[in-house]
């Protein structure tokens, strides 16, 4: 049963004036790790996350680069650019939430032993990052850190419904290892005192992937 993974981060005594630093670096960080340079969209959330968002911005293609006045840029806005943005509307009871691409090892189609073999490949996910204001759903923050990042299905991550050979696993691991370098990439980038990889059903990653590749009988 696939679950929802997370990533928790907490800084001492942020003010909400340093929130826009952090998501930068956060964002900033994930270039090196199988991600994207720029960010895809951005949204805020007032309130809570019952509340309809009074700002989004999905990111196109930037006019600037190329060799006309009008050529077309690149897709997406650079990070420091979309939170300074996005924060403008700064306020203590608001969520920021920004999307970015970040690739993994996955197949190309599902298993089918009528048809030719699937093809493991790079495939592209967007990742949600999330940064708390104080107030923002009667202080969420305390439980899902002044920054969240949500990477959607852990099925990356255990391919359950694969079976596990050599090449499974290999790429498994790699999604693994790969989750593991980002998590420390973007603590130390953006100074988190404290992180928390957790799923929304309270299972352990860590526990799951050991029966999955065989270590506990």
């Amino acid at each position: 049963m696939s679950d929802t993974l997370y990533l928790s981060l907490w800084y001492p005594n942020l003010r909400l004036e340093g929130l826009a630093g952090k998501l930068t670096a956060v964002l900033g960080a994930f270039a090196g790790h199988g991600g994207e340079t720029r960010v895809y969209s951005a949204t805020i959330w007032p309130v809570s996350w019952s509340e309809t968002p009074i700002f989004q911005q999905v990111y196109g293609r930037r006019i600037g680069a190329g060799t006309g006045p009008e050529a077309p840029g690149e897709l997406g806005a650079e990070p420091q650019f979309a939170v300074e943005e996005a924060l403008e509307l700064l306020h203590d009871d608001y969520a920021y939430e920004f999307q970015i691409g970040w690739s993994l090892w996955g197949l190309e189609a599902p298993p089918d032993t009528t048809g030719p073999q699937p093809r493991w490949a790079r495939q592209p996910r967007l990742v949600r990052v999330t940064g708390y204001g104080p107030l923002f759903d009667d202080g969420a923050y305390e439980q899902d850190g002044h920054i969240r990042i949500d990477f959607g299905s852990d099925t990356p991550f255990l391919e359950e419904g694969v079976e596990l050979d050599s090449a499974a696993a290999r790429h498994v691991e790699e999604n693994v290892r790969q989750l593991i370098e980002l998590a420390g990439a973007v603590e130390k980038a953006s100074g988190a005192t404290a992180r928390l990889l957790w799923s929304e059903l309270g299972e352990s990653l860590a526990q799951r992937l050991a029966a999955r590749l065989g270590v506990f009988n």
